[in-house]
């Protein structure tokens, strides 16, 4: 979620939501789980990709089994996301681009992913500090029966 899509923040709380979204950015260029976990209260509820259809908190272990799956470094960049706050809470919505080298089968050469996805994000104030504690991506599916993630899609 690089630094340089976000927009300048207009108060502390946003650049503090912002700096956030910038952390799980960070984490998954250093391939960080515990830095991918870190931003999140620890029941957040998360609404991603991988199956079940929720996970309660982000699973540090599970996101290092996910990490082991990719070469080099991810990239997460964040467009046209917006940031609505009102007292404790924020709401936050845009898009994601996942990025990076999906290891191949045995010794194959990995392959270039790029794909974009719908994110909302809700935050809470907790003992003074922001915390994600509600995120939910998709990407869209195709619906001529084919069932196809729409993974050409870019906003």
């Amino acid at each position: 979620m690089a630094a340089a899509t976000l927009h300048t923040p207009a108060s502390t709380d946003e650049a503090q939501i912002l700096a956030l979204v910038d952390a799980v950015r960070q984490a998954h260029h250093d391939r960080s789980p515990e830095g991918m976990a870190a931003p999140y209260a620890p029941h957040a509820v998360i609404y991603d990709l991988e199956p079940p259809l929720a996970h309660d908190g982000i699973s540090v272990d599970r996101k290092r089994r996910w990490l082991e799956t990719w070469d080099g470094p991810l990239g997460l960049l964040a467009q046209d996301f917006k940031i609505a706050i009102s007292g404790a809470h924020a709401f936050g919505h845009g898009y994601l681009r996942l990025s990076g080298a999906k290891k191949g089968h045995k010794d194959d050469v990995g392959h270039p992913v790029s794909f974009w996805m719908r994110a909302t994000m809700v935050f809470a104030r907790i003992d003074g500090a922001w915390r994600i504690v509600h995120e939910h991506t998709s990407v869209p599916f195709y619906m001529d029966g084919s069932l196809r993630p729409a993974f050409d899609l870019q906003p």
